[in-house]
């Protein structure tokens, strides 16, 4: 991509712009608007590679990769999917080129794959009777969550906590829509038995990422781009 210079655009107005309009702007040069998508996007992305990836240093190297694969592939973006689903698509990439490559899991897949089979039993959790804030109860899905089959794990990031629909999350996962309802039915069975009565409101809070993660790895991103344009 070779942008053309134009008069940078406020933050705080750019704020109020949509994904589309943002990407014209950012073609044209006003690469500073970049931030705008990435804070837009961070907890989505993160929630993304959190489902494959466990290590938290990798996954904000990898959410660093993301953002500069797409700025690099800005250009092509046509708009037949939303910004934040192309997002989601070049992160699950990542992640699973990342898991391939260390020899983790070689031949995985979130396309056509077996189906593996539900795990007896399920992870501990606190009683409903416990008194716990909204964090500790978001704490105690997380850790269900990542108790999970990968294929499930995943669907259910992206449909219960990310919020996308079942659309969306077939076209991020490369599946039919059928297979995510699937997926996203037997996760929910895993789940119901221990936290079903803590869900709730602290799905939202479930795999937070915070200012202090996102203000660096947008300062991050920002200066790998910089650099790419020798500024």
């Amino acid at each position: 991509m070779q942008p053309q210079a134009q008069p940078p655009l406020p933050l705080a107005i750019a704020a109020k712009l949509t994904d589309e309009q943002l990407v014209q702007r950012i073609r044209s040069g006003d690469i500073a608007l970049f931030e705008v998508l990435m804070r837009r996007n961070n907890t989505r992305l993160y929630r993304t590679l959190r489902s494959l990836l466990r290590n938290e240093a990798e996954i904000e190297d990898a959410m660093q990769a993301v953002y500069v694969i797409a700025y690099s592939k800005l250009g092509s973006f046509r708009g037949d999917a939303q910004l934040s689903t192309w997002l989601t698509q070049i992160a699950l990439n990542e992640a699973l080129g990342r898991l391939r490559h260390d020899r983790r899991h070689p031949a995985l897949s979130l396309a056509a794959v077996p189906e593996p089979e539900l795990p007896i039993g399920a992870p501990s959790v606190h009683t409903p009777e416990a008194h716990v804030n909204r964090r500790e109860l978001a704490a105690i899905l997380e850790e269900a969550v990542d108790a999970l089959p990968e294929l499930y794990r995943v669907t259910f990031m992206l449909r219960e906590i990310d919020g996308m629909d079942t659309t969306q999350a077939a076209q991020a996962l490369g599946v039919s829509e059928d297979v995510v309802k699937k997926r996203l039915s037997r996760a929910r069975a895993l789940l119901r038995a221990h936290v079903q009565k803590l869900f709730g409101s602290a799905l939202p809070e479930a795999f937070g990422f915070h200012a202090v993660r996102c203000d660096r790895i947008v300062e991050a991103v920002m200066e790998r781009l910089g650099t790419m344009h020798g500024t």
